[in-house]
């Protein structure tokens, strides 16, 4: 089974008030990240509910998820792409519903290009949403995927060259329900950033694929450097002699 069949389907989640309300700073987010950044291919993992990347320039978007409206049905740890072809991925929530999580990070590096950029979002454990899926029920979504620690991820993009250029946090309101409670908790939202900014329910990592090549430098051969050749000096004692010799011949 591939990982495009396992991640369930969002759309009855997103229909609620908490599904709007993560809906509506994702997707802004995105927006914002992906309109500056340029190529010609782009590829969405994962919730093709939602359209992150129509705010692209870039002229192919493929999405790659397991419904009618996706573009391309893949196994995430085993894309059909060539290696370093893609400029821009975004995986919204990808990792959590994914039994191999590094596997799937490790193939987006592989698929970028150099230079080119991955977005993620993803469910941060230590917010009270993450504390809502420990105390609650695990059998619809989000509940039942597996958040990952921001260090984590942070981790997997160091050691796959994948350099973090941006990030944020979002929904710093409790995962109510109702509107009118979301609506009573939306100063946190204002305030998140500034008094508790490590407690988002939503984190976004912005990376780079960057590739150390090799330079070998090769020494400035120059005449200069090379010494000329000059006779050798005549010792002292040699000259002293025949400085004496000429005296007597001149005497």
């Amino acid at each position: 089974m591939s990982i495009a069949d396992e991640m369930p389907a969002a759309t009855p989640w997103l229909a609620t008030p908490p599904g709007q309300y993560v809906f509506e700073r994702e997707q802004a987010y995105f927006d914002n990240a992906v309109a500056d950044i340029f190529g010609y291919h782009a590829l969405q993992l994962g919730m093709e509910e939602l359209d992150l990347l129509r705010a692209s320039r870039i002229p192919l978007r493929v999405l790659v998820g397991r419904g009618a409206s996706a573009g391309m049905r893949a196994d995430f740890r085993d894309l059909p792409i060539e290696s370093n072809s893609i400029d821009l991925m975004v995986l919204p929530h990808t990792l959590e519903f994914s039994d191999h999580p590094h596997q799937v990070v490790r193939e987006v590096a592989r698929a970028l290009r150099p230079e080119g950029q991955v977005i993620i979002a993803g469910f941060n454990p230590l917010s009270l949403w993450g504390l809502r899926r420990g105390l609650g029920r695990r059998k619809e979504f989000p509940w039942q995927g597996g958040f990952i620690h921001l260090p984590r991820v942070k981790d997997w993009f160091a050691l796959l060259g994948l350099e973090i250029v941006a990030g944020s946090m979002a929904c710093y309101a409790p995962p109510c329900n109702e509107q009118k409670w979301l609506d009573r908790f939306a100063f946190m939202e204002k305030a998140g950033d500034r008094w508790w900014p490590i407690a988002g329910g939503v984190y976004f990592l912005q990376a780079i694929k960057r590739v150390r090549g090799i330079r070998l430098i090769m020494p400035k051969w120059s005449d200069r450097v090379v010494p000329k050749k000059s006779l050798a000096p005549m010792p002292e004692r040699v000259r002293d002699k025949e400085g004496l010799a000429a005296k007597a011949r001149e005497q």
